[in-house]
């Protein structure tokens, strides 16, 4: 007999006070079923042609460049008779050859595949493979990691240099530093591949026929997840996934740049995060050009001193990063010393912001750090607190239009609001599931609908969402759940510490005790006065019982700290 008293999902939808307060809808008109993300181009080209779409290292396209180069690339995929359906890997870090290519492929009517450049022969052998690649565009500075797969995975294999689009002089000069007195390029022979200048001169613009059998329910891209809970696995994003997200996100977002756009202002964003992230990709450059914005491409975001004479020379309307890179800059003395009266929105997003990093952000730029919240299967904004908000607010905010969220228990109840719980979402912007693999697809989808993330958050009664951690990062002590994400954020509060990651370590007594990994802002900081100051800030059970110093947290090329990393890392010394 079916139990009557089990709780719906939400249907009350508290979020909507939210909307109401901030005078803000929730329900908006999505993406018509004829349209892709073709369409969205072609009417940013018109409609911003002679502004600036992409700017790195001194170089910059107009939007009327973008349409021209990314149609030769249409044209040169469809010269090698790729159809609907084939998929296309583009690995490379942000150069403007990047965006220019991924435009490119969906223009082509094809599918395009992200790749991160920094994987091993390993993971990009298992993606290639996977996402049955025919064919890969990848930067020479990495070329040798798919040549050490040893066979070729895919059957066109397309090399660019770093200058390719910086013009003859200065590419040669930059082409030239990067190989040979950087010595960044090591050596590599992949047989039958192309250049990408020679790939580009073999076709003409006018042989580019624009696809008429692209709808809104085809992928668009295989997005693979980072691969810290597994094997990577790629997430079917549609194009209605991805326009859809894109006028959710400008709902919460779009009055910023409305302001700008009526100034006459064209607003910069910017791009640090790499673009073959999700995060990235989609709120720097899809909503860029869609927005008719200027995309600043910093190809490496670890070299803080490049980064920081691009923000300097171009400075950002918009700034989306994660927390260690807010947290970096905002403890560089140079970059608090620079002007930061054009930065109008700084969003975290990738992991949780910590408090101590948004105040201090706030204090140096004068800018609130407001958080969103996503994953690759969500396209990936699923929750954002509202521009209008104006201040940081420690959580990840509310449900973006459209878009329901539910606190889940294990057997797939939903929870009262203020008890924790899975975070699971549902909306336009949740894949269509992942590339291959039915089985994995059903483990994370309900019935009804709703992705299950993986991360435990509690639901206010006004619709806020605080995410306090992975599941598989719960460290549980003595029977009390502890939350990584909340030990960090205490510890982290104090003064001579620069940043730090904690993680379960076996005890005998309690079952696990947390440990914390601890970067050091001032060389004379004791292991003794972290635990003292973590007595004053955190219940008994929620102290660390280790402190290890550290020179840096392990992280992954977005910036997130890998937990897992410093479990292994534990497992070896006690050993």
């Amino acid at each position: 007999m079916e139990n009557t008293q089990k709780p719906v999902r939400r249907e009350d939808k508290v979020w909507l006070k939210t909307y109401q307060a901030l005078d803000m809808d929730y329900d908006i008109q999505l993406p018509a079923d004829n349209t892709s993300l073709i369409d969205m181009f072609e009417k940013s080209f018109a409609k911003y042609s002679d502004k600036t779409a992409f700017t790195c290292m001194g170089v910059s396209l107009t939007f009327q460049e973008v349409d021209l180069y990314s149609r030769l690339v249409a044209a040169y995929l469809q010269s090698l008779g790729l159809k609907k359906g084939d998929k296309v890997a583009v690995m490379m870090p942000n150069i403007l050859q990047q965006p220019v290519t991924v435009m490119g492929i969906l223009r082509a009517g094809l599918t395009l595949v992200n790749v991160n450049p920094l994987y091993t022969t390993k993971e990009l052998a298992h993606q290639l493979s996977d996402s049955d690649a025919k064919a890969l565009f990848v930067l020479e500075n990495f070329a040798k990691t798919y040549q050490d797969i040893g066979h070729n995975v895919v059957e066109h294999v397309i090399i660019t240099a770093m200058g390719d689009m910086m013009g003859t002089l200065k590419g040669f000069m930059v082409n030239t530093v990067v190989r040979h007195i950087k010595k960044l390029v090591p050596d590599y022979k992949v047989a039958g591949s192309i250049r990408f200048k020679d790939a580009l001169a073999e076709v003409n613009s006018s042989n580019y026929k624009r696809p008429s059998h692209i709808g809104i329910h085809d992928i668009a891209v295989l997005q693979y997840t980072g691969g810290t809970t597994g094997v990577a696995k790629g997430a079917m994003l549609t194009h209605k996934n991805l326009l859809a997200n894109l006028i959710q996100s400008n709902s919460f977002l779009g009055s910023m740049f409305d302001e700008l756009e009526h100034s006459g202002e064209q607003a910069i964003i910017m791009t640090a995060l790499p673009l073959y992230h999700i995060f990235s990709f989609t709120v720097c450059f899809l909503f860029g050009i869609h927005r008719g914005c200027v995309n600043l491409l910093v190809p490496n975001p670890r070299d803080l001193d490049s980064l920081i004479k691009a923000y300097e020379a171009h400075p950002p309307a918009f700034f989306p990063a994660v927390n260690t890179l807010f947290n970096a800059l905002a403890n560089n003395e140079r970059f608090a010393s620079l002007n930061h009266s054009k930065l109008k929105a700084s969003m975290g997003g990738g992991m949780a912001v910590l408090g101590p990093t948004a105040e201090k952000w706030q204090k140096v730029t004068g800018n609130a750090i407001i958080q969103g919240y996503g994953l690759s299967e969500t396209s990936p904004v699923a929750t954002a607190v509202p521009f209008a908000c104006g201040e940081f607010t420690g959580n990840i905010g509310i449900p973006i239009p459209m878009t329901d969220v539910a606190i889940l228990d294990d057997n797939g109840d939903e929870l009262p609001l203020g008890e924790r719980g899975e975070i699971s979402v549902r909306g336009p912007q949740v894949m269509a599931g992942y590339w291959k693999r039915d089985d994995a697809t059903s483990e994370v989808m309900t019935d009804d609908g709703f992705f299950r993330t993986g991360d435990i958050g509690i639901m206010d009664e006004d619709g806020y969402v605080t995410i306090v951690d992975r599941k598989k990062d719960m460290i549980l002590v003595s029977g009390f759940n502890v939350y990584p994400n909340e030990v960090e954020e205490a510890i982290a509060a104090y003064p001579k510490i620069l940043e730090c990651g904690v993680i379960g370590v076996p005890d005998e007594k309690s079952g696990e005790v947390p440990k914390v990994y601890v970067v050091k802002s001032d060389p004379n900081l004791t292991k003794e006065e972290v635990l003292a100051f973590a007595k004053e800030s955190l219940t008994n059970y929620k102290r660390p019982r280790y402190v290890e110093f550290i020179d840096e947290l392990p992280k992954s090329n977005v910036g997130k700290i890998l937990r897992k990393d410093l479990r292994q890392l534990n497992d070896g010394q006690s050993k």
